[in-house]
C-alpha cells in the first residue's frame, strides 16, 4: 500500500493518533461540565471557570482550578468543591462522543493491517475513561501517556514509544493530531507523516504554522489518503 505525501514516498504501516480533539471533542465536553458547575453555584461565568483550566497554573485536568475560581467567588468550602468535582467530571466524561467517522475509520486501517496507538498528555486513568466511554479502547494496540513514557509531548518520548511497541519505524508511521505544537512538530521532527486534525483545531492554527503533510477535514478522510477502501 503505497501513500504520497509531498515529495516523499511513505508505506504507512502504523498510525499514532492524539486522543482529546483528535478523536472527540473534549473542549466541548468540558465546556458543557463548567457550565453544569456553574448551575450548580448559582452564580459565576462558564467561560471564566473553563479558562482557569487554560492558564497554565496547574495542568489542564487539575481540579485545583476549580478550586481557585471557587475561591475567587468567595464560595469555596470543602462540600461545595467535592460536588463541584464530581459534577464536572461526571458531565465532561458523558458528553464526550467520537467524531463522525472515527470509530469506522479506525476499523478499515485495522482491517488493512495498520498498527494504531494513542499517543495523549491525559493521565492514564482519564484516557482509558474516554477511550472505554466511546468504545474505542480496543482498537488500539497501545496507549501511551506520560506515566507511561516519561515525559508530556511535544517531547517525543510518547511518539517513540508507541514506535517500539508497534515495531514500526518513525519513516513508516503518521502522527495524527489537533495540535502544531504538541503533535504535528514531534512527529515532524522524528521523521513520521504528519496528518493536521483541522476539525478538531479550537485554537484555530493558520495553515502556515500548522506545517502537515495532509490537512484533515474530517477523520474520515484519514483512510483515502492511506490508499485504504472505505466502508
Amino acid at each position: 500500500m503505497q501513500a504520497t505525501f509531498g515529495t516523499r514516498h511513505n508505506k504507512v504501516e502504523a498510525v499514532i493518533c492524539d486522543m482529546d480533539n483528535t478523536l472527540f471533542d473534549l473542549v466541548g465536553a468540558k465546556r458543557e461540565a463548567c457550565r453544569c458547575v456553574v448551575d450548580y453555584l448559582g452564580t459565576g461565568d462558564p467561560e471564566a471557570l473553563f479558562s482557569r483550566f487554560l492558564s497554565g497554573a496547574y495542568g489542564f485536568e487539575d481540579h485545583r482550578n476549580i478550586r481557585d475560581y471557587l475561591e475567587s467567588l468567595g464560595v469555596y468550602d470543602p462540600g461545595t468543591f467535592e460536588v463541584c468535582c464530581r459534577t464536572y467530571e461526571d458531565v465532561k466524561l458523558d458528553m464526550v462522543e467520537t467524531y463522525p467517522g472515527v470509530e469506522e475509520t479506525l476499523r478499515c486501517l485495522a482491517d488493512a493491517g495498520i498498527g494504531l496507538a494513542v499517543a495523549t498528555d491525559a493521565e492514564l486513568f482519564q484516557a482509558r475513561r474516554r477511550l472505554g466511554k466511546t468504545g474505542l479502547i480496543d482498537l488500539f494496540e497501545v496507549v501511551v501517556t506520560p506515566e507511561i513514557s516519561g515525559k508530556r509531548k511535544p517531547e517525543p518520548d510518547s511518539l517513540l514509544y508507541a514506535l517500539r511497541r508497534l515495531d514500526t519505524a518513525p519513516a513508516e508511521a503518521m502522527m495524527v493530531g489537533d495540535s502544531p505544537v504538541r503533535d504535528i512538530a514531534p512527529g515532524r521532527r522524528l521523521g513520521m507523516v504528519t496528518a493536521f486534525a483541522a476539525y478538531g483545531d479550537w485554537r484555530r492554527s493558520g495553515p502556515a504554522e500548522v506545517g502537515a503533510d495532509i490537512v484533515l477535514a474530517n477523520f474520515s478522510e484519514l483512510a483515502g489518503h492511506l490508499g485504504i477502501p472505505g466502508r
